[in-house]
């Protein structure tokens, strides 16, 4: 029965010319919708070159007090933009470009203020402005134009932002690369010869500062032992003088008092002297009264003369340190520069001091000896005893000549040469003179005082050790920045010998500073300006946009080429055309009933048989369809099909699925399922993602997305065309195919209810002469 309604089917189709070129037609409507709208689509971001944007350039550029190069960012827009072939630029005044926009002359236009630059360059100042371009837009000229134009504008903001940063980096490095150049010019290195002489000369100034305090400093502690060593000899000869008295006291009755031996001590140096001179009178004095009373007890005197022996002995060391502390003196001296004037002649005065220090010395020894030895004579022999005696006094002025030579030298050649050298000495020295006068008597009252004495020195050297310490560390820094000035030259010449490993790492850093600034500074600056570059990686690529955009419109076409053919064919069979298939004539008999689906079926015609046997014309033209504009697209448009047979499938089985759909509809509901039919295609065509992602459109077509039978098959199309990521393709296609079982079960089953509904609508419809 299927067979016989289609074989009937085709010979109607092909019984005259006209029924021929229908039925052409209709193979060929949807492939030409296809193609038109493939073709039209092919490259339209290729064609933006016809957008008229207009460009207005009203800046008057910047030039800095600091670095006096005129900067203009909008010429430099105009210049790229003259060779940017993106868009139709049309470079105007502002007033025409802003009238343009409104006009509709241009489709947008980009106003550049005449603060831009000043703006762009606030940048490195504390007031930081945000250049802005003026952006003008008619959007009701077309819907797709303001985002082709907005691109654009992008473009150019884009191109602003790496031309700005490309001119400041150029400027950078055209900088730096100059004043390289000018370093390593004969000029620069003249200036660095000279600059280095003068650290040089500055760091020895300070070194010779630093040695020069160091010898005062040291020079003041020798002059504080000379003090320390005064009070010693002064509070000696003052012990002496009281145990000389005590011992004369012991050996003669009554002897006087020898206290005020050391008590009017002088204010000075020679004052302690002549103390010291007067001492030895004293002792004179009590040697005669010793000697005189031999005769009377002379075991006495024998024990008197040898105290006083000892107590001259024990005074011996005092010379010992004042000697010291004057060649402690003379070391310091030396250390002075042999360009001080008063150098030579004061090592001079300090020898002849220690040889007269020395004479004195040896007198005392003398004179302890010659004590000791008339100690042991007058209890033996007077005579020997009277020899000793004058021996002993001449001995006794003997030392007081050599202190008194010691006083006159120091008095004369040391002292005025210390106070010529510096006058903290002097100032010291007359503090211990005057310390040394306040002695009434007392050695407690001494020592308090040259305590005072030592303790101001101390302080002061301290002081001077400090200011040595900060010109050794300023000499130290001086020879430093000689030393980095003298690596900085050898590697800017190319001359290092390698040195330490400091002067390695200084000299890799100006190797990679000259080649830094010797390189292509255009290169530098376009790198630093973009550092960042995008590497597009396609995945499943597709070559072309109307390559992209032919799924949805050759899955769009052959559902509508399924709408044409149910609009130009008829779905139901007449009772003429099934009595000829059940071989009755040309009429059914009268007990058939009314016309309509199924009253053949007590004959054998079954409602199922009517059903695919009219289908099978609307399958073979569907196929066709499907065929047509599946083969136009790939070898006539050039759509890319990388599996060209799998594209092909797609095509088949959408259009077998959607005739059968729309089929169903028109069969089932008449001209009402041909209505639902445009319903569902408009439906898709939103709600497919055939042209935006599903994702940016309303939630109602995300859930919707899934019950569609164009993302299923439009999604197979792409898999055919790029490829497939594991079952894709099989997977969609199964999905579409599905969709035939909701359909074949309304067409066979659901639609038996509705047969006597959609008779009385067509009937009331036919009613009205007009539908």
């Amino acid at each position: 029965m299927i067979w016989g309604i289609f074989k009937r089917d085709m010979c109607h189709t092909t019984r005259n010319v006209i029924a021929v070129i229908v039925s052409m037609g209709l193979v060929v409507v949807p492939a030409l919708y296809a193609w038109f709208n493939i073709a039209a689509s092919w490259d339209p971001y290729g064609n933006t070159k016809a957008l008229k944007v207009a460009v207005a350039n009203n800046d008057k550029g910047y030039k800095s007090d600091l670095i006096p190069v005129r900067v203009n960012v909008g010429e430099t827009i105009i210049s790229t933009l003259h060779a940017n072939d993106q868009l139709d630029w049309q470079f105007v005044k502002s007033d025409k470009a802003i009238d343009g926009v409104k006009s509709g002359e241009y489709y947008a236009a980009i106003v550049i203020p005449k603060g831009f630059s000043a703006d762009m360059m606030t940048l490195f100042s504390p007031d930081i402005k945000h250049a802005q371009l003026k952006y003008y837009l008619n959007e009701k000229i077309n819907p797709i134009a303001p985002h082709i134009t907005d691109q654009g504008a992008t473009t150019v903001v884009n191109t602003i932002d790496k031309t700005f940063a490309k001119t400041i980096a150029q400027v950078g490095l055209d900088l730096a690369s100059s004043i390289l150049h000018y370093s390593q010019s004969p000029q620069m290195a003249e200036y660095m010869r000279n600059l280095n002489g003068n650290l040089t000369t500055t760091a020895d100034t300070l070194s010779g500062a630093s040695q020069q305090v160091t010898s005062y400093s040291q020079l003041l502690g020798s002059a504080n032992d000379i003090v320390d060593s005064t009070g010693k000899l002064l509070a000696s000869a003052t012990k002496a003088g009281k145990q000389a008295q005590n011992a004369l006291k012991q050996g003669k009755s009554g002897a006087t008092s020898l206290t005020s031996a050391g008590a009017n001590v002088t204010s000075s140096v020679n004052t302690t002297l002549d103390q010291v001179s007067g001492a030895f009178d004293q002792v004179a004095a009590k040697v005669n009264k010793a000697f005189d009373a031999i005769g009377k007890g002379s075991e006495t005197a024998a024990s008197q003369l040898a105290t006083l022996s000892e107590q001259i002995s024990s005074g011996e060391s005092l010379y010992d340190t004042y000697i010291t502390s004057l060649n402690h003196m003379r070391e310091s001296v030396e250390q002075l520069p042999d360009s001080d004037s008063a150098k030579q002649a004061l090592l001079e005065a300090i020898d002849r001091e220690i040889t007269l220090l020395e004479a004195a010395k040896g007198d005392s020894q003398k004179l302890a000896q010659q004590l000791k030895d008339a100690s042991t004579q007058v209890t033996q022999d007077t005579a020997a005893a009277e020899r000793s005696r004058k021996e002993i006094l001449n001995r006794i002025t003997s030392a007081k000549q050599s202190i008194s030579n010691v006083r006159d030298d120091y008095a004369t050649n040391v002292k005025p040469k210390i106070d010529a050298l510096a006058s903290t000495v002097s100032t010291l020295i007359s503090q211990t003179d005057s310390i040394i006068t306040q002695l009434s008597g007392t050695a407690d009252g001494l020592d308090d005082v040259t305590g005072d004495v030592g303790t101001n020195v101390t302080s002061i050297r301290s002081t001077l050790g400090a200011i040595a310490k900060k010109l050794d560390s300023s000499a130290a820094t001086v020879k430093e920045l000689i030393t980095k000035l003298e690596t900085g030259g050898n590697a800017g010449d190319g001359n290092s010998d390698g040195g330490d490993g400091d002067n390695d790492a200084d000299s890799g850093e100006s190797d990679e500073l000259r080649a830094l600034a010797t390189a292509n500074a255009s290169t530098l600056s376009t790198l630093i300006s973009a550092p960042v570059a995008l590497h597009r990686v396609s995945v499943y690529p597709i070559a072309n946009y109307g390559s992209a955009m032919a799924p949805f419109y050759t899955i769009l076409s052959i559902w509508v080429g399924a709408i044409i053919l149910c609009a130009m064919l008829k779905v139901t069979i007449s009772d003429r055309e099934k009595a000829h298939v059940l071989g009755l004539g040309d009429t059914l008999p009268r007990i058939a009933g009314p016309s309509g689906p199924g009253n053949a079926s007590r004959w054998g015609l079954r409602l199922d048989h009517e059903y695919f046997g009219r289908y099978a014309i609307f399958a073979l033209l569907a196929l066709l369809q499907g065929t047509l504009v599946c083969l136009g697209d790939t070898y006539f448009l050039g759509v890319q099909a990388n599996h060209a047979l799998q594209f092909l499938a797609v095509g088949w089985l959408a259009a077998l699925v959607f005739s059968n759909i729309v089929y169903t509809l028109t069969v089932s509901f008449g001209d009402i399922g041909k209505a639902v039919a445009v319903v569902l295609l408009v439906m898709q065509v939103a709600g497919s993602g055939g042209t935006f992602p599903i994702e940016t459109l309303p939630k109602f077509f995300q859930m919707l997305y899934p019950f569609l039978p164009f993302p299923h098959a439009i999604d197979a199309m792409y898999a055919a065309m790029a490829g497939s990521y594991g079952n894709e393709y099989l997977l969609d296609m199964v999905y579409l195919a599905l969709f035939l079982i909701p359909s074949l079960l309304l067409g066979l089953v659901l639609r038996k209810p509705v047969i006597r509904l959609n008779n009385w609508v067509s009937r009331n419809l036919e009613s009205t002469k007009v539908m």
